[in-house]
């Protein structure tokens, strides 16, 4: 599961020409909290089913650009290239110039904004790995095996079926079949790598915990916007098979 931020920047639809038109408002209007009088238009929601939809693509928009950490000003400006892109006006800069600059200046902005999670991580990973029975792994996951099993080991071209847990340091799940009672399948080359490598080293039948890194798990980008970029995470893994 990945999902690429710069082509979330690029991409736009025609869908999105009604909030262009609303983004095409003073920014002053819509880039800062309102006061007083004009509360009640702020938290007013959209009515019809059609504005509701237009709206969804904007919070959509939203979690995709997250990782940016924009501030009001930024996201004045960006409002303002949608608007006059969908909207057919004369661009006010050139895009052959800037268009390539979008990949540098995300991953910058990524890599700052993920630097105290990988600091927080990183003191994670020193604690955890003083645990009884958990294993560093060359590449620097942790491995602690919770229950032996009997079975194969899969192949990084295999397709296992799982039951895990996702959490983050603190304990949030984000993820789990188990609580959802429904087992994955899936290839093992095709998931983060701390999966991949640390599967391998599990038997059928057993359960076992990763400490992923977020080098060797979602990098500087997360999934927003319950996993932040830089993020570690832990996953209980239960091996249930190899599905031919």
């Amino acid at each position: 599961m990945r999902r690429n931020l710069i082509a979330s920047v690029l991409l736009l639809s025609s869908a999105t020409l009604a909030l262009a038109e609303e983004a095409a408002k003073p920014a002053t209007a819509s880039a800062v909290p309102a006061k007083t009088g004009s509360a009640k238009v702020a938290s007013a929601g959209p009515v019809t089913e059609s504005a509701k939809t237009l709206y969804a693509i904007g919070l959509v928009m939203s979690q995709n650009l997250l990782p940016l950490k924009l501030s009001a000003a930024d996201l004045a400006t960006v409002q303002q290239g949608i608007a006059d892109g969908v909207l057919g006006r004369p661009a006010k800069v050139d895009l052959q110039t800037y268009g390539p600059k979008i990949r540098d200046f995300a991953g910058a902005r990524l890599a700052s904004g993920a630097e105290g999670e990988k600091k927080a991580g990183a003191a994670f990973v020193a604690k955890e790995a003083a645990e009884s029975g958990t294993v560093k792994q060359p590449t620097g996951f942790l491995y602690k095996e919770i229950k032996a099993g009997t079975g194969a080991s899969p192949k990084a071209t295999d397709k296992v079926k799982v039951h895990y847990r996702g959490t983050l340091t603190d304990g949030t799940v984000f993820d789990s079949s188990i609580d959802r009672g429904e087992p994955v399948t899936f290839p093992l080359n095709g998931v983060i790598p701390c999966w991949t490598q640390g599967l391998q080293l599990m038997k059928t039948g057993g359960k076992a915990r990763l400490v992923c890194p977020s080098e060797l798990a979602y990098g500087d980008q997360g999934r927003p916007p319950t996993i932040k970029g830089g993020a570690t995470l832990v996953f209980d893994v239960e091996l249930l098979s190899i599905e031919k």
